[in-house]
């Protein structure tokens, strides 16, 4: 369901103090729409590595010769969850239910923590942190 855009409109101008403290805050706005624009880049970078990880869970299952219900036996997850996480539709699964996935198929699941590529952490910027 699209949502519909509005544009709100006054029925009175601003007086220039307002005029003002709206004008600060749009170039405010720009001058960090690069930087959140390649943290956003970068959120839907991991995300498509996310969904390469579920897609070698899936090729790995099938090359083991296990179906669903097999899994659901090895894992104890049931077959809805193994589907989901497979197809990458599953939010916020574990890192357990990951490693459980896959030690069913004889993979070790490896995580790392690498450098940001943005000069400093977006997490300090959203909480108003410098």
């Amino acid at each position: 369901m699209a949502r519909e855009i509005r544009r709100v409109t006054r029925n009175r101008r601003l007086n220039p103090r307002e005029a003002a403290k709206y004008r600060r805050i749009r170039e405010q706005v720009e001058a960090e729409k690069p930087e959140m624009m390649a943290w956003a880049r970068g959120k839907i970078a991991e995300l498509e590595s996310l969904d390469d990880v579920f897609r070698q869970l899936r090729e790995s299952r099938e090359q083991c010769g296990l179906s669903l219900a097999d899994m659901r036996r090895l894992t104890g997850m049931d077959r809805s969850s193994i589907s989901k996480l497979e197809t990458g539709r599953r939010d916020n699964c574990s890192v357990q239910t990951l490693v459980r996935y896959a030690q069913a198929v004889g993979k070790k699941l490896v995580v790392s923590l690498v450098d940001e590529p943005v000069g400093k952490p977006m997490r300090k910027h959203f909480l108003g942190r410098s």
